[in-house]
């Protein structure tokens, strides 16, 4: 499997029980999952801080479905998590992307990044929904104002206090920025090509008795401003009649474009855009798991929830450490009977 490993980078000659691909919510429980088993741990994250889509994508986002939290901030439950992954003292590898896994034996893998090359006796895939990039307008005269005006990841909400914001969107991202912010910006409008929204139906109905200016079915047509954004010119597509909106912030949230081409390099079997495994979170490739948002199950019911990757992290782990020891249980006993 994988494909010729590059013999400039440099080694870390450590050999890991289990490496976790992936710093979000999944990869912070599978490594408390791997602590609590007594596994030598290497967690490696892209990104250089951990947490994941909630770090770098909705930080001051509430989150509600996370058990035993009514409701918890995104950037709350991150440090929570965080403090709890890393109490067993993983060896944590920051701003490295995953680009090459190379099969050395019947149980050990060679993983590479950007930057290094490391070894583990399994593997566990947490990457989330895999490497993403903003989906653009892809209107010239609008991205002349990134970084001036343009927004297409917002990680403080703050920033736009007392300023004129428009939201491009009718899904999740769109609306729960819109209703997040119209307390804090002098003005939030928020403008969706269809009158139907794909948001949770409680955000849209309390998208429509907040103070929040919302226009359908408008598109964005062009922007204007001199060092900054000052104004946007929507269109409206049913009269084709546009309107300029003076603003201060533009922040289109039109989903993500994922990439996930690079694992099926390291020979492990895809369905789309999802990562194959089975009942016990193995993928194709024995001593490789799947856990998260990644991961599908052949033939079952795909639900993107935090709380389904906590226990597809749980799993997958358990797993790894009979694959290690078949001697050993896949039960890791009651977190309540450990001394920590």
């Amino acid at each position: 499997m994988g494909y010729k490993a590059d013999t400039s980078l440099p080694v870390n000659d450590a050999i890991y029980d289990i490496a976790i691909i992936g710093g979000g919510p999944t990869g912070l429980f599978a490594s408390f999952y791997a602590g609590m088993r007594n596994m030598k741990t290497l967690l490696i994250e892209a990104m250089p801080e951990l947490g994941g889509q909630l770090t770098f994508l909705y930080p001051d986002k509430f989150i509600y479905d996370v058990p035993g939290h009514p409701k918890v901030l995104a950037k709350h439950l991150v440090e929570n998590l965080v403090a709890q992954g890393l109490q067993f003292r993983p060896t944590v590898i920051l701003g490295e992307r995953v680009s090459n896994v190379v099969k050395l034996g019947e149980k050990l893998f060679m993983i590479e990044t950007d930057k290094g090359r490391y070894y583990s006796k399994t593997i566990v895939i947490c990457a989330g929904i895999g490497a993403i990039s903003p989906r653009r307008l892809g209107i010239p005269e609008v991205e002349r104002f990134e970084g001036k005006g343009l927004y297409y990841v917002v990680t403080n909400k703050w920033e736009f206090k007392d300023r004129r914001v428009m939201i491009v969107g009718g899904g999740d991202t769109a609306v729960d920025w819109a209703l997040n912010l119209q307390n804090i910006a002098k003005k939030v409008t928020l403008i969706h090509r269809r009158g139907q929204f794909r948001a949770h139906e409680a955000s849209v109905i309390e998208l429509f008795h907040s103070n929040v200016e919302v226009m359908v079915p408008y598109v964005v047509k062009s922007a204007q401003g001199d060092s900054a954004l000052r104004k946007v010119t929507v269109m409206n597509l049913d009269t084709n009649e546009e309107e300029i909106k003076e603003v201060d912030a533009l922040i289109p949230c039109l989903g993500f474009i994922v990439d996930n081409t690079v694992l099926k390099k390291w020979g492990l079997e895809m369905e789309g855009q999802s990562l194959l495994v089975n009942g016990r979170m193995e993928t194709n490739v024995a001593g490789i798991y799947g856990a998260g948002d990644i991961a599908h199950e052949s033939g079952s019911v795909k639900l993107n929830l935090i709380c389904v990757g906590f226990a597809q992290a749980a799993i997958a782990v358990n797993v790894a450490k009979n694959y290690i020891d078949p001697s050993s249980s896949y039960f890791p006993g009651h977190s309540s009977e450990r001394r920590f």
